[in-house]
């Protein structure tokens, strides 16, 4: 009896795994990026604008229910010399087709620093992130996400405390 549970387990798993609905795409997106000081921080804090772009997969697991995991470079911080930041972040959101192509979603956000060395921020923050998509055919969306910082920026060894809170304007092309 175990023998033939383990044997049908197995064959439903399999089966399952293979009828995910895998799609791979590209993304492409412009920021608007702010920094949240707990305390005084910089008096003037203007955004940064910044162009994103990077590639993702898309995992359904059923019609309206799908896990997205994206590579993407962003230029996050302030519009100041010294709190400019690039980072490659891998956000992995679930999402949800509420109607037709639109689509909201959630989830964690990892990134790493690029590019700039011993600056006073930390190598990895994390964040939350908000997402809402509109697949405008079957290959071409437009989304916008908010991300919104949960670790501060700033190395502990600073005075600083800091969250980055950062808004996306997006396409989407699906491969």
């Amino acid at each position: 009896m175990k023998k033939i549970f383990t044997l049908l387990l197995f064959v439903g798993m399999t089966t399952y795994s293979f009828s995910q609905d895998i799609k791979y795409g590209v993304h492409f997106a412009t920021n608007v990026s702010n920094m949240d000081y707990e305390t005084d921080g910089i008096r003037p804090n203007p955004h940064r604008n910044g162009f994103v772009f990077g590639a993702f997969v898309d995992y359904g697991f059923t019609e309206t229910l799908a896990v997205m995991t994206e590579l993407q470079y962003s230029p996050e911080g302030a519009n100041l010399q010294y709190y400019k930041t690039d980072y490659l972040n891998l956000p992995v959101i679930l999402n949800y087709n509420i109607f037709g192509g639109f689509k909201v979603g959630v989830g964690p956000q990892v990134g790493l620093k690029i590019h700039k060395e011993n600056d006073g921020f930390k190598n990895f923050v994390f964040s939350g992130v908000g997402f809402a998509e509109y697949m405008i055919t079957d290959e071409i969306g437009v989304d916008f996400r908010y991300l919104y910082g949960i670790s501060n920026v700033f190395d502990d060894d600073m005075n600083l405390e800091a969250r980055q809170g950062v808004m996306q304007f997006g396409f989407t092309y699906r491969l």
